[in-house]
């Protein structure tokens, strides 16, 4: 009996596949740490999202320009009824947009630090000019006579005031204005400024105004003109241009970037002009007339660690099998505890490549982490083995794993094709190496 017992307990020990089972729940296990990193993966970069937030709140956040808006008053018909009432006239309020809308910006940028986070900010000049067609009152029905054409105004907007500089001054047909900040009622904008003038009966103008402001990370445009044409100068080297309407010339350079826009109005979702609907520039529909630059930086680092802690059991799994072949062909016992501190070193990677990464990127902490991680493994198996070729060697293949991992992760649209492939190659080579083990001697 008892030698059915001693027997039953070197089977355990020596077999097979109970060793295979017990590295699959190690590898299970070591999931729990992982998910963990994630997690503190997404609270850095919720922090990050703080700070910038914080730091745009102080300097000035991303600016929108809009604008300009014609908007002129006209009296509306009173009825019998009201007249009885004691009601007097009541006003309406028309809306016209520029027929051409010209802007030019020019765009310097500086960064910002707090802590370990650096967010850009920028100043621009803006020039903005064009024209006004002279109000086409038949296609909306309203009397002539009944416009106020003394009480025009000519309304503009950014999305942060706190950003605007200094006052800009406004030029309409030849005569300097100063403008105001608008009042809320009959506004095309959530806010604004304006500027009131007397628009002579019937007749075009032309307009021109400078803007001096201040912004975080992204400049935006909305497509008002019946032809707009805009231009961005900047000493910015990685542009993103987004919204509804890429530009139509660009130069990306090492210096800076040039970009030009030239839209019609045929795809805008508003028309040339229309008659009390003081929401129509404001919420979903404005903003698909939106366009721009982003000028972030290139902090994608954590959805780079994001997706290289996703690959985490594959690594471990990977690592154990080689191991774990390593133990079969050199006929050496390796202890599961000690495969466990071989997973616990390969989690705390992940731990070391985030926060090198806060502080030198992410290609040198992917170097960094990596060195140090196959060092300490590799040193530890060879102590375990007692054999420096065996330790080299399995450092060599953790090397071509954490490689392989890193050219996926920098290969954004071909990352599937390769990794694809690569297991391919990694499963052909598991069955090369596998074929001569006798698995039901145990």
């Amino acid at each position: 009996m008892t030698d059915q017992i001693e027997n039953v307990k070197a089977w355990f020990r020596e077999s097979i596949l109970i060793k295979l089972g017990v590295i699959a729940i190690i590898t299970l296990a070591l999931l729990i740490p992982s998910f963990w990193i994630q997690n503190l993966i997404q609270e850095r970069e919720g922090y990050q999202s703080q700070v910038i937030d914080q730091v745009s709140n102080q300097w000035s956040t991303a600016q929108l320009v809009q604008g300009p808006v014609l908007v002129i008053p006209y009296k509306k018909p009173v009825s019998a009824n009201s007249q009885d009432k004691g009601e007097t006239a009541a006003t309406g309020t028309i809306y016209i947009l520029p027929q051409s809308l010209k802007i030019k910006a020019g765009i310097k940028t500086g960064i910002l630090k707090k802590g370990i986070y650096e967010v850009t900010v920028y100043n621009s000049n803006i020039d903005v000019s064009g024209a006004f067609g002279k109000p086409e009152l038949n296609n909306l029905g309203i009397d002539p006579a009944a416009i106020l054409y003394d009480k025009a105004r000519l309304v503009f907007s950014i999305s942060d005031m706190k950003g605007l500089k200094n006052n800009p001054a406004v030029k309409i047909a030849g005569q300097n204005y100063s403008p105001e900040p608008a009042t809320e009622t009959n506004s095309p904008f959530d806010k604004g400024l304006e500027v009131s003038f007397p628009l002579q009966k019937e007749q075009d103008f032309a307009f021109s105004y400078q803007l001096d402001i201040k912004g975080t990370n992204n400049l935006s445009f909305t497509h008002l003109g019946k032809t707009t044409d805009v231009e961005i100068n900047s000493d910015w080297a990685n542009p993103v241009f987004d919204g509804r309407y890429l530009p139509d010339y660009r130069t990306v350079t090492n210096k800076g970037f040039k970009a030009k826009w030239h839209l019609l109005y045929y795809n805008r979702p508003f028309p040339q002009q229309w008659a009390d609907r003081d929401s129509l520039l404001t919420g979903n529909r404005a903003q698909e007339v939106v366009f721009g630059v982003k000028m972030q930086l290139a902090v994608d680092q954590y959805r780079k660690i994001t997706r290289t802690a996703k690959y985490a059991t594959l690594i471990i799994l990977l690592t154990f099998v080689s191991l774990f072949l390593t133990e079969l062909i050199r006929k050496q016992r390796i202890h599961v505890f000690n495969y466990i501190l071989i997973g616990a070193a390969m989690v705390v990677y992940y731990t070391l490549l985030l926060s090198f990464s806060e502080q030198m990127g992410y290609n040198w902490a992917y170097l960094l982490s990596s060195v140090s991680t196959i060092a300490l493994i590799s040193t530890f198996t060879a102590s375990l083995l007692k054999n420096k070729q065996a330790s080299l060697l399995f450092a060599f293949i953790l090397t071509v794993f954490y490689g392989f991992i890193f050219i996926i992760i920098q290969l954004e649209e071909l990352s599937l094709l390769v990794g694809s492939i690569a297991l391919f190659i990694i499963i052909a080579a598991l069955m090369y190496f596998s074929r001569k083990i006798n698995w039901d001697n145990h």
